[in-house]
């Protein structure tokens, strides 16, 4: 299924917001909520969001993130992910997590080590590339992703992509927590 525009906008939104932020930080998860229901149900969060007032809210459909709260640095994402399941109130959501990012001649040398191991490899090869990637999915199946690359200097800009499914494994992981 493609991007809704609702659903990139929601991530282009987020990704400014971590972009302000700069690099190196955790995953961030979000769920992703009716605009106009989040103002009738919740007038004063709404606000406190900077959102418009019930009387100026469009029936459009649009929808806002709500950041919840980071996975425990030792739980790994995979068992964090399956552990979380959303009301009916949520309509999606979003996760962006950052990665180190090898060139593809780098796959065969890669060490047959530990993970910690490989992964001090992985951040010491010169090849290396910082990636946020940035993944919403809503019930509908609807898919957006973002991938932020860290520029190799402070004075580049960071390159973006964005698509439908850039991180199927991820996609199918976030709609694996909207099934009842």
């Amino acid at each position: 299924m493609t991007t809704t525009p609702a659903l990139a906008a929601a991530l282009f939104e987020v990704d400014r917001h971590l972009a302000a932020g700069g690099w190196d930080q955790p995953p961030r998860l979000y769920a992703l909520v009716n605009t106009a229901d989040l103002v009738r149900s919740e007038p004063a969060l709404a606000q406190s969001l900077g959102l418009p007032t019930v009387e100026d809210v469009s029936d459009v459909e649009n929808l806002t993130p709500v950041e919840q709260e980071s996975p425990q640095s030792e739980q790994p994402l995979d068992e964090w992910l399956a552990s979380i399941g959303w009301p009916d109130e949520v309509v999606g959501c979003a996760l962006a997590h950052e990665v180190l990012a090898l060139p593809p001649s780098a796959e065969a040398e890669i060490p047959d080590a530990p993970g910690a191991d490989a992964l001090n490899w992985a951040a010491a090869h010169p090849g290396r590339r910082e990636v946020r990637m940035l993944v919403g999915v809503l019930r509908d199946g609807s898919r957006a992703s973002i991938l932020r690359v860290r520029a190799a200097t402070n004075d580049e800009p960071d390159d973006v992509v964005t698509g439908d499914d850039l991180a199927p494994r991820l996609a199918d992981a976030l709609a694996a927590t909207l099934v009842d």
